[in-house]
C-alpha cells in the first residue's frame, strides 16, 4: 500500500487538484469560458518533446521523458507568448484573442510534428501512443513530491492575485483605473497556470477534461470570486 498504491493515489490528487487550478486561471485571464490548461498549446509541446525522448531511446534514463516533456512544454509557452507580443499594436500584445490564437497555431504545428515522430518510430510508435493516452502507472513519492511543489508555489501566486484576477473580468479600462497592472498579473498568471499543466502532464501525460469542467461546477456554488474559486477547485479537482 505504502510503496506502490499510496503514491499513485496522491499522485493522481495532485495532478488533478493542479490541473483544476490552472483552467481556473486561464478561464479568468483569457474571459474564455472553453479555456482549459491546454488552451496554448501546452499540451502539445509535452507531447512533442516526451515523443523526442522516446524516439532517441531515453526512456532508461529515470527523468528523461518527463523532463523533455516539461521542456517542450515550457518552450511552446515561450513562443506562444513571442508570437502574441508581436502584434503591430503594443498595447494589445497579451489580449486573449492573441494567446488563443497563437496557441492554436502553435499547437497545430506541434501535433503535425507529433505525427511524423509517429511515423518514424517504427515499433517504438505504441510507446509513443501510450503516453500520449496518459496515465497513473507506476507512479512514484518522487512523482508526488514533485508536483506538489509546483501546486503548492501556483496556488499561492494564484491566490495572492486572486482579487486582481477579479479586477480583470470586469475589463481593461475598469482594471487599470482602480490599479491593477494587466500586463504584468496577466504575465506572471499566464506563466503559473501553464507550469502547472506542463508539470502535470510531463508525469501523467495528457489527461483532458478536469481543467475544463472543475470550475465551471465550482462556479455554480460559489460564483465567480477567484479567491474562493481557485482553492475549491483545487479540492474538487484533486477528488
Amino acid at each position: 500500500i505504502f510503496d506502490v498504491r499510496l503514491p499513485r493515489i496522491l499522485t493522481c490528487a495532485a495532478v488533478g487538484g493542479a490541473l483544476a487550478v490552472s483552467g481556473a486561471l486561464f478561464q479568468g485571464i483569457l474571459l474564455n469560458p472553453l479555456a482549459d490548461p491546454y488552451t496554448l498549446g501546452v499540451s502539445a509541446g509535452a507531447g512533442f518533446g516526451a515523443s523526442m525522448a522516446i524516439l532517441l531511446n531515453l526512456g532508461a534514463v529515470f527523468v528523461s521523458i518527463p523532463l523533455f516533456a516539461f521542456a517542450g512544454a515550457c518552450l511552446t509557452l515561450l513562443c506562444v507568448i513571442f508570437l502574441s507580443y508581436s502584434s503591430s499594436n503594443p498595447m494589445a500584445g497579451l489580449s486573449s484573442n492573441n494567446l488563443i490564437l497563437s496557441g492554436i497555431i502553435v499547437a497545430a504545428i506541434l501535433s503535425a510534428g507529433i505525427s511524423f515522430l509517429k511515423f518514424v518510430a517504427n515499433e517504438q510508435v505504441a510507446v509513443i501512443i501510450f503516453w500520449l493516452m496518459g496515465s497513473f502507472a507506476s507512479k512514484t513519492w518522487m512523482d508526488f513530491y514533485t508536483i506538489l511543489c509546483f501546486l503548492c508555489s501556483g496556488t499561492a501566486i494564484s491566490l495572492f492575485f486572486a482579487r486582481d484576477l477579479n479586477l480583470i473580468s470586469l475589463g481593461a479600462k475598469s482594471a487599470t483605473s482602480l490599479g491593477v497592472d494587466i500586463r504584468k498579473t496577466m504575465l506572471i498568471l499566464l506563466i503559473t497556470g501553464s507550469l502547472l499543466a506542463a508539470i502535470c502532464v510531463s508525469v501523467s501525460g495528457i489527461i483532458g477534461f478536469v481543467g475544463l469542467l472543475i470550475p465551471h461546477m465550482i462556479r455554480l456554488l460559489t460564483g465567480p470570486d477567484n479567491r474562493k474559486l481557485i482553492p475549491l477547485s483545487l479540492l474538487a479537482g484533486a477528488i
